[in-house]
């Protein structure tokens, strides 16, 4: 009983502090999606394999997704020459009015896609928190899956293994 008590007690710690899961080689592909962007843009996702992408789900009524913005663009203006390519996904209750104004006043440089069908959030496991960011290797594997705010300095040691620095 003593032992139970104590493993659903790390769990909950594990999920409430936002747990980095780092996938091992061989790791799942990413999957095959296209997304839309606010400006109607169409990327698909396999077209950029070569480069290292985060994948970020997030809403306009998260405070950690609020929070992690400005890292988000500091990672995208610094990689970016490199390869970086960031595609923020607002979740599918997110209202597009919403996502739009956001992504202005924060003057978000990266692609952002709504989900109003959240076919994506199903593809990548059915997303249901935010935020979530996976980042894809260059060779299309899903190697990092974190759920609630990154660690800007870990992150930033991931990018760099990704893009060769």
């Amino acid at each position: 009983m003593k032992i139970k008590v104590i493993l659903s007690g790390l769990a909950l710690a594990a999920f409430f502090s936002g747990a980095w899961v780092m996938l091992t080689p061989g790791a799942q592909p990413a999957p095959d999606v296209t997304f839309t962007t606010l400006d109607g843009k169409r990327i698909e996702l396999q077209a950029l394999k070569g480069k290292p992408v985060i994948v970020t789900f997030w809403a306009t009524d998260c405070p950690g997704c609020i929070e992690e913005v400005p890292q988000l663009i500091d990672l995208y203006r610094q990689y970016h020459p490199q390869g970086l390519e960031i595609i923020a996904v607002a979740m599918y209750y997110d209202p597009p009015n919403h996502v739009l104004a956001m992504t202005r006043a924060k003057g978000i440089p990266y692609a952002v896609a709504l989900d109003l069908q959240a076919r994506h959030a199903k593809a990548f496991g059915d997303v249901r928190l935010t935020p979530i960011h996976f980042v894809i290797a260059p060779d299309g594997r899903i190697v990092l899956q974190k759920t609630g705010v990154f660690e800007l300095d870990a992150m930033k040691a991931l990018i760099e293994s990704l893009v060769g620095l």
